[in-house]
């Protein structure tokens, strides 16, 4: 029987046929894949022939294309449909992926080659994207221990086995953990609590088979739940568990993986000859260095944290006014807060909620994509991993562009978070290859027959998202290696976070945001008091971010703590976090930096994306309209279509002129003196 993995896709756009596909087909699909890219790598490096960017660098580009493919639909289902079977299976491929990965890099013959076109490269007569192609291999060979020998060779391909593998751990336990915990609510546990919350609550009882209205550890519940319910009892123990993930001993603990991660990361760096994991990251990252992280951190923590001490005074009088003594309580912040909104900004979230449909918002985020760049969005049939997936035709003038993947609700068999990814990306090599784009969220589903309501953050998370698949939808590039949000980690959250600003633009939310029982827009009073609280509780959100960005840093930034959670410890008493807010991200849960190396040493990257998104949209401003089509096209020209194919600094310079200072992201962020 063939296997459905290894044969041609004959469905709508050569999107993977899930339906046929089985969990035991993946197994030997990768052994296949991997058989082949190894063939394929071996007649790169025995070529007779001298060594030519088509016959090594090309070659190389195209030499694992089957694997990609085979991994596009298994990390798709892996991630946002996980069973035991397919954790079985990532724990099978995190060695067998690095080792292969390892094979390439300690291959001296294909080395060899690439230093021949790097020595000639000025004789090569290579486009500019060639150039940047081949000047990016071979860094990425000598960054992975090309130029290592023996013993040396050995360990760090052993060390970098052992971190794929790690990394896997971590994120199951964490989807253990928050699959596995619940909290019942009988009927004296809904005080305070609004209809969206209850409803919500309901459907989640009923994916648990509960028997009724349950707590869980997914954001889209556990926050609102956070905000109103009048039982301090209850919050405290909802807070404490959703703290508590990856830390609740036994076998889904993430503490000790942690250590040993920060430990061969360290030895990694130092194999390489660097003098921390930190400084071996952020080399290739705009930022350069760690001290330069440090100091746009250090510039936005001291106003942040005094903008969250002022708020916080406030808070713990409210408490005390409500019976309770003693201090504000990390559990209590985000009621009170939300009592304080409605009293300042006459802003309750129950009210907003109605307006924020889901599907009006996607029709929103759409809407903005089509005005700034021609872009069209239609319904098509096609085969999906899970029912709740949805697809759209994306096209151009008629024109197809890319297929566009909408995966929305949360599930028990989702991690946590919001993603986009690509199970597959552009590139004109081969042939053109249009993307198959994957935005992953985790709201709340409603009961059956209503409408699923957003808060305003989450609609803010799906137009974060959708520009992350701009990046990939809208890439132009010959080369898959530098193809969409390939770039460098601190320059790709900058197309995502400056989406985030047209949902901000008042025509649009006066648009889209329709009540969901009566069809009526948004009322403009309610509409400009949800724009004016913008930057409400604006140094909470600062202050629990940038703890974590520089406990990520310093875990990175020198010796690997023996004790992840003693020096976690240290850093925010260093930092004097005020006592009622915690971090973003815990150590044991801090999947951004634990559950690969995607954002180690570099959750940063968000803020110091965030100085150019606040600066990048004034270009609109500047304009006179936040749809002007000069300076929308100038966006996609210089960031959109470019992928990594220039120097991140490079594409930002042509599109504003110059790079910013951190004046922008402090008054978008109402932390300005």
């Amino acid at each position: 029987m063939n296997n459905p993995l290894l044969t041609d896709w004959d469905t709508p756009f050569g999107l993977p046929p899930f339906a046929a596909i089985k969990d035991d087909d993946f197994a030997p699909a990768v052994d296949a894949a991997l058989a082949e890219a190894r063939a394929n790598i071996a007649a790169i490096a025995d070529d007779p022939a001298k060594p030519s960017f088509a016959n090594t660098i090309e070659a190389l580009e195209l030499a694992d294309a089957t694997l990609s493919r085979v991994l596009g639909a298994f990390y798709a289902l892996a991630g946002a449909d996980s069973t035991p079977a397919r954790e079985a299976l990532q724990r099978d491929f995190a060695p067998l992926l690095s080792a292969y990965s390892s094979e390439i890099s300690e291959n001296k013959a294909l080395f060899a080659r690439v230093e021949v076109l790097w020595a000639d490269r000025d004789s090569l007569d290579l486009t500019d994207e060639q150039a940047r192609v081949l000047m990016l291999t071979r860094r990425s060979f000598v960054r992975a221990g090309a130029q290592l020998e023996n013993a040396e060779a050995t360990r760090l391909r052993a060390v970098k086995s052992r971190l794929s593998v790690l990394g896997t751990q971590f994120v199951q336990n964490l989807l253990a953990d928050e699959r596995d915990w619940m909290m019942k609510l009988g009927a004296d546990d809904l005080d305070g609590l609004p209809d969206f919350v209850i409803a919500t609550a309901r459907a989640a009882g009923v994916e648990k088979d509960a028997g009724g209205p349950v707590v869980t550890l997914s954001r889209s519940l556990i926050v609102p739940f956070l905000q109103f319910s009048d039982r301090r009892d209850l919050r405290e123990k909802a807070y404490q568990a959703w703290g508590a993930r990856g830390a609740n001993g036994g076998a889904t603990d993430n503490r000790a993986i942690a250590a040993e991660t920060l430990a061969l990361r360290e030895e990694r760096a130092k194999l390489l000859g660097y003098d921390s994991f930190a400084a071996f990251k952020l080399e290739t990252e705009m930022a350069g260095s760690p001290a330069a992280v440090r100091d746009l951190l250090m510039q936005v923590w001291d106003p942040a944290k005094a903008a969250a001490l002022d708020d916080s005074k406030v808070l713990e009088r409210m408490l005390h006014q409500d019976g309770f003594d003693g201090p504000l309580e990390p559990w209590d912040w985000r009621y009170y807060a939300e009592k304080r909104r409605k009293d300042l900004h006459d802003l309750d979230e129950a009210e907003i909620k109605p307006y924020l449909q889901l599907d009006r918002m996607i029709e929103a985020a759409f809407a903005c994509a089509n005005r700034l760049f021609g872009l069209a969005f239609a319904p098509i049939d096609g085969p999906v991993y899970h029912p709740d997936v949805r697809l759209w035709d994306v096209t151009r003038n008629g024109e197809h562009i890319a297929v566009f993947i909408g995966d929305y609700f949360a599930r028990g068999s989702k991690r946590s978070g919001a993603w986009c990814s690509a199970m597959r990306s552009q590139k004109r090599l081969g042939g053109d290859t249009r993307p198959h784009v994957v935005n992953v969220c985790n709201f709340a589903k409603p009961e059956a027959g209503k409408p699923a309501l957003l808060s305003y953050d989450d609609a803010r998370t799906l137009f974060h998202e959708f520009g992350h698949a701009l990046h990939q939808m809208l890439s132009d590039v010959t080369y898959e290696s530098i193809s969409g949000t390939s770039v460098a980690r601190d320059f790709v959250e900058l197309p995502s976070q400056l989406y985030e600003h047209w949902l901000e633009v008042p025509a649009v939310l006066s648009e889209f945001a329709t009540h969901a029982e009566t069809g009526k827009k948004m009322p403009d009073a309610l509409l400009e008091r949800m724009l004016g609280a913008a930057t409400y509780d604006m140094g909470f959100q600062t202050v629990e971010y940038i703890a974590s960005a520089l406990v990520d840093l310093e875990f990175h930034n020198g010796p690997a703590p023996a004790d992840p959670m003693q020096r976690q410890a240290e850093i925010l008493e260093n930092l004097g976090m005020p006592r009622a807010i915690g971090m973003r991200h815990a150590t044991p849960h801090f999947a951004h930096v634990f559950a690969g190396d995607g954002y180690s040493s570099g959750y940063y990257s968000y803020m110091w994306s965030e100085v150019m998104d606040a600066d990048a949209f004034a270009a609109f401003d500047e304009a006179g309209d936040p749809f002007d089509p000069i300076t929308a096209a100038k966006l996609e020209k210089t960031v959109l279509s470019s992928g990594g194919s220039v120097d991140a600094a490079e594409l930002y310079t042509a599109f504003r002129g110059r790079m910013p200072g951190v004046e922008a992201l402090l008054k978008g962020r109402g932390l300005a003196a």
